[in-house]
């Protein structure tokens, strides 16, 4: 009986790691939501193929690249040195609202960034993932919009 409890409780523990991650279809509704379906002629595909090589759906994702000297923050690695409030803070944003599981933040940042003239061209992993892919309609399968 011990041993059972003990058990749960370190099952308990170990839960919030990966208690972040969002499931695809929830990422792809609440982008959907926050209004990035076409938005900017950008398909709702393409945002969530762009979440998946950024971060895995990790909305609590942060990621150090000392070469190029940036913070990457939240769902879409939001660059730190442009875009919030470490930087030149662009989107009138703290970093730490770009980790929110509700993705507001996120989203409207999201939607200045790609308002600019590279457009998504702005996240090199769509380039180099999603641009040109001819499987994007892999990225909603099964998901109820």
């Amino acid at each position: 009986m011990k041993a059972a409890v003990v058990l749960a409780f370190l099952g308990y523990l170990m839960v919030p790691s990966g208690a972040a991650v969002l499931g695809r279809c929830v990422v792809a509704k609440r982008l959907q939501e926050g209004g990035l379906s076409d938005y900017e002629g950008y398909s709702l595909q393409n945002w969530v193929c762009l979440a998946y090589f950024e971060s895995k759906f990790n909305p609590e994702a942060v990621y150090e690249n000392v070469r190029d000297a940036y913070v990457g923050f939240g769902l879409f690695q939001i660059r730190n040195t442009n875009w919030c409030d470490n930087g030149k803070n662009l989107c009138h944003v703290s970093c730490s609202d770009l980790l929110n599981p509700n993705l507001k933040k996120t989203i409207e940042c999201a939607k200045k960034i790609v308002k600019g003239k590279k457009g998504m061209g702005a996240w090199p992993a769509w380039t180099l993932n999603c641009q040109y892919s001819d499987t994007l309609d892999r990225w909603l399968d099964g998901c109820k919009l």
